[in-house]
């Protein structure tokens, strides 16, 4: 493993805990050699982490399409920054680049992004982990939702489990390096 997208808010949240865990991720992705990729902002979550891997001397990727340039005001000190003409460019991209994806606390941009390549991983797509950083037990009502969807047979075994979960940064990312995805045969 090279490079982990990270999906969060370009809103810090009203919770310390929050910017907490951005920074916990952050020197978890330095410690283990990982560069960031990440949406491009300076705002929130998304600066938060970007800051921290660069102030640890990580290397950041930031990817963003010309049309958020100015709205969500593009870092302007990132190892590289790459400006897309869209947001499927961008989201092709930072797959492309990546070798396994954590979703930090976000609004409705983290969960899409999330069930996206949540979503790619179960059809094959790639084979790369997923993970969510449940800072402050953020993401508890989203995984007993799946677990429900689980329980009424929208979700395989299988599938529900590609989703990792974990409070601690450096457990998350130790799990990614033995992480194997299940082998999908056939669908019916």
């Amino acid at each position: 493993m090279k490079n982990i997208c990270v999906y969060c808010g370009s809103s810090a949240g009203n919770r310390v805990e929050y910017t907490e865990g951005a920074k916990a991720l952050a020197r978890a992705l330095v410690d283990n050699n990982f560069g960031l990729v990440y949406g491009g902002s300076n705002l929130g979550l998304m600066g938060v982490v970007a800051e921290e891997v660069l102030a640890l001397g990580g290397n950041v990727t930031g990817i963003i399409p010309e049309s958020l340039v100015t709205k969500e005001l593009a870092h302007p000190a990132l190892t590289e920054l790459i400006v897309t003409r869209n947001m499927h460019e961008r989201k092709a991209l930072m797959a492309e680049r990546s070798d396994g994806f954590v979703a930090l606390p976000g609004g409705l941009g983290t969960f899409e992004e999330l069930f996206e390549i949540l979503t790619w991983a179960q059809l094959s797509f790639h084979h790369k982990p997923v993970g969510v950083l449940n800072v402050s037990g953020y993401y508890d009502g989203l995984l007993a939702f799946l677990d429900h969807a689980h329980q009424e047979a929208f979700i395989r075994p299988q599938h529900r489990n590609m989703l990792m979960a974990n409070t601690c940064a450096f457990s998350l990312l130790e799990a990614f390096k033995t992480y194997s995805a299940p082998a999908v045969v056939k669908w019916v």
